[in-house]
């Protein structure tokens, strides 16, 4: 059985239900190829790099239609642009304080929803956790000073 990781793209759209079109497949594509957690400036940075530029407003409408697909993740790490990545696994996010960095954290489940609280009014789809704290690189350098 083909995983995410090594299905192809248009394999990928297909089975989430979409069209293979060229802006779904070069968004997708940038953000598999620069991995991590990238905002939608640097998506249109990437393609207009690349020699593929796509319109601001079609950027956000293939990312919102990737991300209701659930091939795209919003990685909600607080304040600050939104931040999206492949959704090649559920997971949480630990943001530095310090330096800003986001690293993923395993998912106790390993898919969504992850928690669930006692009571909730209503469904719940998923669950994303924000870990803050100083990352230990950070904490070494603190450590250092004193």
């Amino acid at each position: 059985m083909q995983t995410k990781q090594t299905q192809s793209l248009d394999d990928w759209l297909r089975q989430a239900g979409l069209k293979v079109t060229r802006p779904r497949l070069l968004v997708l594509g940038l953000l598999q190829e620069l991995g991590g957690h990238r905002s939608i400036d640097e998506l249109i940075r990437g393609l207009k790099a690349r020699g593929t530029p796509l319109p601001r407003a079609s950027v956000y409408n293939v990312i919102s239609i990737l991300v209701n697909r659930g091939l795209v993740m919003l990685a909600d790490a607080g304040p600050g642009p939104a931040l999206y990545e492949v959704a090649l696994n559920w997971h949480h996010h630990f943001v530095c304080i310090d330096c800003g960095i986001i690293i993923d954290i395993p998912c106790v489940k390993g898919e969504k929803p992850c928690l669930l609280p006692d009571w909730v009014p209503g469904t719940v789809e998923e669950t994303q956790i924000i870990f803050r704290g100083r990352c230990d690189q950070c904490l070494a350098q603190t450590q250092n000073l004193a």
